[in-house]
């Protein structure tokens, strides 16, 4: 209860007589429920979580004993008379519901003030707890295994496809219950394109292979990327990998809690400026994981935001040379007082297979 506790003293803050969650990310995150049908409604001092018949069980067996349990189809109906019974004023929704949702709360909730609340429950999500970093970390030692494992199958001959075949299902059979997106692996010059998608391009003597991949354990997510290469490398490749290596580990070097999220992103970009590849790098540093791959923070030129004790964020910086290849090194950072904990293992120096 302590999250949704954390949510009604939002709720307070914001005058707010009640908040409609429909984000079913946001609803296991506040319950525990995972579903595929749920809507919860808090109000300062009371929670009222609403399903289908379906997940009756399902839902009775997780949820805490103060949670308000409805079953039903027609939760909007129930808001309503939550609304008319309580005399609420200020309801506030979720604004990614779609179009018709609203159109129908708009008309049930006539009589309230309607507020759009963007990543109200987000904002809570952005600091981690402890349980939380554990769950992260086992997501993590995953797809370390899995990238392991995966050096001894890459061969000459094989194809893109058959690659991210192998990482998906490795992962599964090291215990995650799926992907936390669709794999990425890029050969040769396939991988000047950051998110390529692998196909039937089979690995080449000389090539770049950039595998960008995560898996989802128990909700949770990672997301690493290591790039290797086939063969043997030429001078200006094995240059490029220390350049990408040594700008991820600035990132590690410099990251704490404080740290403006401008200066995150500049950590890296810096030095990939300073070698005269600043173009080629075109994507921001990284982003916020947790229940999602991509969640808040997210960096952005001239943000004034800064690092809070908790967060986990990706370190990826990146080259990419247009009709040759493309190489990119990212790991999982868990941000803390006085520095960061790289929770991705998995070695990222120069490999030749």
């Amino acid at each position: 209860m302590k999250r949704l506790e954390k949510l009604q003293a939002e709720l307070v803050a914001r005058d707010l007589d009640g908040f409609l969650v429909n984000n079913l990310t946001n609803v296991y995150y506040l319950t525990g429920f995972s579903g595929s049908n749920a809507t919860v409604f808090v109000e300062p001092d009371a929670v009222t979580f609403f399903t289908d018949s379906r997940y009756t069980l399902a839902a009775k067996d997780v949820l805490h004993p103060n949670i308000r349990f409805v079953e039903t189809r027609l939760e909007l109906a129930e808001v309503e008379k939550l609304a008319e019974d309580r005399g609420l004023k200020r309801v506030g929704f979720e604004p990614t519901v779609p179009y018709h949702y609203y159109q129908e709360l708009a008309g049930r909730l006539s009589e309230q003030k309607l507020v759009a609340e963007a990543n109200l429950v987000e904002s809570l999500r952005i600091i981690k707890d402890e349980s939380e970093i554990a769950v992260i970390q086992e997501a993590c030692k995953i797809s370390d295994q899995a990238f392991i494992d995966a050096l001894d199958f890459i061969k000459l001959g094989k194809t893109e496809l058959e690659i991210a075949n192998f990482l998906d299902f490795r992962m599964r059979e090291l215990g995650a219950s799926g992907l936390s997106f669709d794999s990425i692996v890029a050969s040769g010059p396939n991988s000047a394109m950051p998110h390529a998608h692998p196909g039937q391009r089979k690995l080449e003597a000389g090539d770049t292979l950039t595998l960008d991949f995560g898996c989802v354990f128990n909700h949770y997510v990672s997301d690493m990327t290591r790039t290797i290469y086939l063969d043997h490398v030429n001078d200006e490749q094995a240059a490029l990998h220390q350049l990408v290596l040594d700008a991820n580990q600035a990132v590690i070097d410099q990251a704490q809690a404080g740290m403006l999220l401008a200066d995150f992103d500049q950590a890296a970009r810096s030095l990939i400026d300073q070698a005269g590849y600043g173009p080629a790098f075109s994507h921001s540093i990284g982003h916020g994981m947790g229940l999602e791959v991509h969640e808040v923070p997210f960096f952005r030129a001239g943000s004034e935001d800064r690092f809070q004790s908790g967060m986990v964020v990706t370190d990826e910086p990146g080259i990419y040379l247009d009709g040759k290849y493309g190489l990119r090194i990212e790991d999982d950072l868990w941000i803390r007082e006085g520095g960061c904990q790289v929770l991705t293992k998995a070695p990222k120096e120069l490999i030749i297979i």
